[in-house]
């Protein structure tokens, strides 16, 4: 299974946000033998890379899937950048994470993998299932009890997205609607992905 698992702090340094949830830091420059200098001013190149990059890390996704993502979005009707950022959404790992049932994404990704979500009924153990509009996404019956699963529901309260709808008896939700770019609170500028793909 293909996942970033190198260090968490220096990669939220470098994007100057807390993109793998709150991973602590006492040091609030960006990493490196320079980094604490003025730095030089970044190409355009650059900044679309660094956009890329913080999206990659955000959705836990690696290069391969990430291409494979745009190149669906770009086939799609609508605007690419805003089609690639509602694909992500609607990854299975996402969809746990944004319900509450995991405090970060790896750790959403973990309960997937481990199988203790389910789809419709049935058990789903693939991070990168697209989850369909309508869906029902929950937890099996015999992990309703886990401390990590409780501990993160207690603490989130279930979901706060408007287009996610959070059953607390049940310890399920449902995707109600493909999120608007409005809804995606991600600091994420797609346009710029777009961009660099596009050369």
């Amino acid at each position: 299974m293909a996942r970033y698992t190198g260090p968490k702090a220096r990669i939220a340094r470098k994007f100057g946000e807390p993109i793998f949830g709150s991973v602590k830091s006492k040091k609030n420059y960006p990493p490196g033998q320079h980094g604490n200098s003025r730095r030089r001013k970044t190409s355009e190149y650059g900044i679309q890379l660094r956009e890329k990059q913080k999206a990659k890390y955000t959705y836990g996704v690696l290069e391969r899937q990430f291409r494979n993502l745009f190149d669906k979005a770009s086939r799609s009707k609508g605007v690419k950048g805003e089609v690639l950022l509602q694909l992500l959404e609607q990854r299975l790992d996402n969809i746990v994470y944004r319900l509450g049932i995991a405090k970060t994404r790896a750790a959403a990704r973990q309960l997937v993998n481990h199988r203790h979500i389910i789809v419709d009924g049935k058990v789903v153990d693939i991070p990168s299932y697209s989850v369909k509009q309508g869906q029902v996404i929950g937890v099996r019956e015999k992990s309703k009890s886990l401390e990590v699963i409780v501990d993160s529901l207690a603490s989130s309260g279930g979901s706060k997205y408007p287009w996610l709808e959070w059953d607390k008896a049940s310890y399920s939700g449902k995707l109600l609607s493909i999120p608007s770019r409005e809804d995606i609170p991600e600091n994420i500028k797609e346009q710029l992905i777009v961009e660099l793909y596009s050369k």
